[in-house]
């Protein structure tokens, strides 16, 4: 290998990679939820906001909806 290579005649090109990349995002989850994941992380051996991006993932390519409804009680 060369000590020193010649960089200067390289072109730009954008990183193919850029739209997997993971942006990070603030938000607030219950104490509840947290300790969910966490324990079902440690089962896994894997980082619980992987776990948690993992399922959100899912959820993604299930197209699942949320059924906000509120029903009476009566």
């Amino acid at each position: 290998m060369k000590k020193e290579y010649d960089l200067s005649k390289m072109k730009a090109r954008k990183n193919p990679y850029a739209s997997k990349l993971k942006k990070p995002v603030t938000m607030r989850l219950s104490e509840d939820v947290i300790g969910y994941f966490k324990a079902m992380a440690e089962e896994a051996g894997v980082p619980y906001q992987s776990l948690i991006n993992l399922y959100l993932r899912d959820c993604v390519a299930a197209h699942r909806r949320l059924d906000m409804s509120w029903h009476s009680r009566n």
